[in-house]
């Protein structure tokens, strides 16, 4: 029988033996009470020039949202199921980039751009919350236009104002379920390497990275509940879409067909660029995701989505134009809009 000769011998074969992190001693553990968002360092100088880029989109996105919002609320034409379900998500597109957009402004102009424990989990818990809702109410949207126009005579009752309004709060309470389940897992893990989160906010996956032991189980759950948030509600859409297309080919009449199409394309816009960025974002393990290119694909999804909604709806929609136009010349504006 082999023994070790020496005092050396036994410490290093100590070492050696891998300890799960829940059996280690609490004085190995750092307690982390902020976090150190490194964001766009690396950019320099540049930052500034980034800063009035996403200062001029902010606005844009605040000001085309609210616009929409108000004159789908003052418009009594506009008092449809369709432009209720745009107003939600524009009110939920707008919270989701006051989540992120104020606090990346103010850390692109400062040089310690910390966020403490508990404003990192308040992030991320607001972000999963409207962002899980967004998905849900794309869905929800294409539903509505399915309806629409494959069972016209029986809209009325499917998508009657108390089903309208139960869809929408259901959309929200199932996002915000969802947020607190996401949040839980991704704080559940000790932190003890470091406190400096690669991004410009509190996301899963850079959180994740700084945890200690194996995240795998985490991870696993996360891109479940990822998958059941964003494919199944991707694969609802394309199959009403199914139905939708095949009906619209029966139209007899051009123009018919041609209204048809113009009501859907806004719709499917918004949904191609939401749940493509969202899906490279948060179909990943952590693991698999390259920092620098994560970053511009979250500012697409961030920025270019909240943006693009009012923009779509409005540039392709007569209707909203037009309700705009009312609007406007009722509070003494008269641009030329239509």
């Amino acid at each position: 029988m082999n023994l070790p000769q020496t005092m050396s011998e036994m410490k290093s074969q100590s070492t050696n033996k891998v300890i799960p992190w829940k059996q280690l001693p609490l004085e190995n553990f750092t307690m982390v009470t902020e976090f150190l968002l490194l964001g766009f360092s690396n950019l320099n100088k540049m930052q500034f020039v980034l800063f009035g880029v996403i200062l001029c989109l902010y606005l844009v996105i605040l000001s085309g949202n609210i616009t929409v919002i108000t004159t789908i609320c003052l418009e009594h034409s506009l008092h449809t199921p369709m432009y209720f379900f745009l107003s939600v998500l524009s009110v939920s597109e707008t919270s989701y980039t006051l989540v992120v957009l104020p606090k990346m402004l103010l850390n692109l102009l400062s040089v310690l751009r910390t966020i403490s424990f508990t404003s990192c989990v308040a992030q991320m818990f607001f972000l999963l919350g409207f962002g899980t809702t967004n998905c849900l109410l794309l869905g929800v949207m294409g539903y509505d236009r399915y309806t629409a126009i494959c069972h016209p005579l029986r809209y009325p009752v499917l998508m009657s104002w108390w089903i309208c309004k139960l869809m929408a709060t259901t959309c929200g309470i199932s996002g915000f379920l969802v947020s607190i389940f996401g949040t839980f897992l991704a704080f559940s893990l000790p932190f003890c390497n470091s406190n400096r989160i690669n991004h410009y906010f509190c996301d899963i996956a850079p959180v994740i990275r700084l945890a200690c032991g194996d995240p795998y189980i985490n991870e696993a759950i996360i891109l479940i509940a990822g998958i059941v948030v964003l494919v199944v509600p991707w694969m609802f859409i394309c199959i009403s879409y199914g139905f939708i297309i095949r009906t619209i080919l029966r139209i007899p009449t051009t123009e018919g067909k041609k209204k048809a199409f113009s009501t859907c394309a806004s719709h499917l816009t918004v949904v191609v660029f939401h749940y493509g960025c969202a899906s490279f974002v948060y179909l990943r393990p952590s693991s698999k995701h390259t920092t620098d290119k994560d970053k511009l694909v979250t500012v697409t999804y961030t920025i270019v989505t909240p943006l693009l909604n009012p923009m779509v709806y409005t540039l392709r929609n007569r209707e909203v134009r037009v309700a705009i136009q009312k609007v406007m010349n009722w509070r003494g504006f008269s641009p030329k809009i239509i």
